[in-house]
């Protein structure tokens, strides 16, 4: 069984929306994945130890407002006004709206959105131009970056042997990119140094740095 990402708006004209909300799904199959998807995510932040993190395609801000209750210094953009209001709806309580900003990952500014980590995790599926964006990450990758997508063709055979997106294969909307694990590794080391591979089912998650 697989579990669609963040949203509810459109990358240039791409759907990128949630039809449920993973994050609070009491199905035990969906809890064990993404414990394990956190699992591999705080490995990662303990080997980076960064000092500043930015969620790039934050969404909703769960993963932000997660690190910030946790002490960490860290903000999220995205690229869409509702979905960040969303998130500063979902901020507002703990009185942290501010940390969160409408901004494409096209247009990540090396002054404004620098950070020690950056985080950027079920994104790249969902853009027309991924390589544009990693360049755009190059930018402002200081020390660290995390970066996960589905791992295909698993994440269309999970949503098959559950009865979803039969006709399309079991591509879930929104989907327009397409990487097994070998690829993807193979197009992040075009951008970036990957350092370590994990692979939380149905993920591919990497621990990368900027080249030398």
């Amino acid at each position: 069984m697989s579990v669609e990402i963040s949203g509810g708006a459109q990358e240039r004209g791409v759907v990128v929306g949630n039809t449920f909300n993973k994050y609070d799904s009491s199905n035990p199959l969906i809890k064990w994945m993404m414990r394990n998807f956190q699992d591999v995510l705080d490995d990662f932040l303990e080997k980076s130890s960064p000092s500043s993190i930015h969620e790039v395609g934050c969404g909703e801000g769960f993963w932000v407002l997660h690190l910030a209750d946790r002490g960490f210094n860290v903000r999220g953009t995205d690229f869409s006004e509702c979905v960040i209001s969303l998130a500063k709806k979902n901020a507002f309580d703990l009185g942290e709206a501010f940390l969160f900003e409408v901004r494409s990952i096209y247009e990540l500014n090396h002054k404004l959105d620098s950070a020690d980590l950056i985080v950027c995790c079920e994104v790249l599926e969902h853009l027309n131009d991924p390589a544009l964006a990693l360049k755009s990450l190059q930018r402002v990758v200081k020390k660290n970056l995390i970066i996960s997508v589905p791992r295909e063709p698993l994440w269309r055979f999970l949503n098959i042997m559950r009865l979803k997106y039969v006709l399309n294969l079991g591509n879930t909307p929104g989907h327009i990119q397409h990487w097994s694990k070998k690829d993807f590794i193979k197009l992040i080391s075009c951008y970036f140094d990957v350092v370590e591979v994990r692979s939380p089912v149905p993920w591919t998650m990497l621990l990368c740095r900027p080249l030398k």
